[in-house]
């Protein structure tokens, strides 16, 4: 029998997963429907329907937003729980991705938003005065950002470092497609930033595509967990923009 925690039993159930991910005609489905509720309602009854678990049609875009960060925590715990010990903390810390743009707002000096103080994890760091923050940061499970607080842009780098530190062994002992996906997700985030207007999707979808058969390759590598996380960032990003369409600009309905 294939015990929980071994890398074999990882891969099945990675691939497993990655068998099961929304296709182009689930897709399409959504972006054809025009009301929030005819949208949730077709994700509801799709791959995606894990993502919208806890939303209705009354759901506010805050409640969107928290609802997509919790459910993207609760796969990288339940996929690090699959995972050998010894590579669950580099998984745990991809939990906190979803939280680098509000930290980086925060950094600068914004408005700390209504909804923050009802947030278990981050609602001290919201509740607090702007030159207090860092030093709530630095007590908290955040705290190897503390040293990105004074230079907001380099939150991204910060939270990368930590999860390189976190990462067993040496890269000689890690599978050659942990360092294949961590440069083309560098190379992506490169050409994000100077993307022209309206690229955006077909990078997404490039990305997508080369991930796709970077799993393919790292079959029986520890890589093929970050692999299948990172596409279901895209999944789980893609979902989020079409629920906050609908709710932020709704469409109006064809008589």
């Amino acid at each position: 029998m294939i015990e929980c925690g071994s890398l074999d039993y990882a891969q099945a159930r990675l691939q497993s997963r990655h068998g099961q991910r929304a296709g182009d005609v689930v897709w399409q489905r959504l972006e054809t429907a025009r009301e929030f509720a005819a949208l949730l309602d077709a994700a509801a009854q799709s791959p995606l329907r894990p993502w919208v678990a806890g939303l209705t049609s009354a759901s506010p875009a805050h409640r969107i937003e928290a609802v997509l960060r919790d459910h993207w925590q609760e796969r990288v715990a339940e996929l690090a729980g699959w995972m050998p010990p010894a590579w669950r903390p580099a998984l745990d810390w991809c939990g906190v991705l979803p939280d680098l743009p509000l930290l980086q707002h925060l950094a600068r000096g914004g408005a700390s938003p209504a909804w923050l103080a009802d947030d278990a994890e981050l609602g001290p760091l919201g509740l607090a005065e702007a030159g207090e923050r860092a030093a709530v940061l630095a007590a908290g499970p955040l705290a190897p950002l503390t040293a990105a607080w004074a230079a907001p842009d380099t939150l991204g780098p910060a939270w990368s470092a930590e999860w390189q530190r976190r990462l067993p062994g040496t890269p000689a002992t890690r599978g050659s497609s942990l360092a294949a996906v961590t440069q083309t997700l560098q190379s992506h985030a490169a050409t994000f930033v100077s993307a022209a207007p309206g690229t955006g999707w077909l990078l997404r979808r490039a990305l997508q595509a080369r991930l796709a058969l970077l799993m393919r390759r790292a079959a029986l590598e520890p890589a093929a967990a970050f692999i299948h996380l990172a596409l279901c960032a895209l999944d789980g990003e893609r979902l989020r923009g079409e629920l906050l369409g609908r709710v932020l600009f709704p469409r109006p309905l064809v008589p």
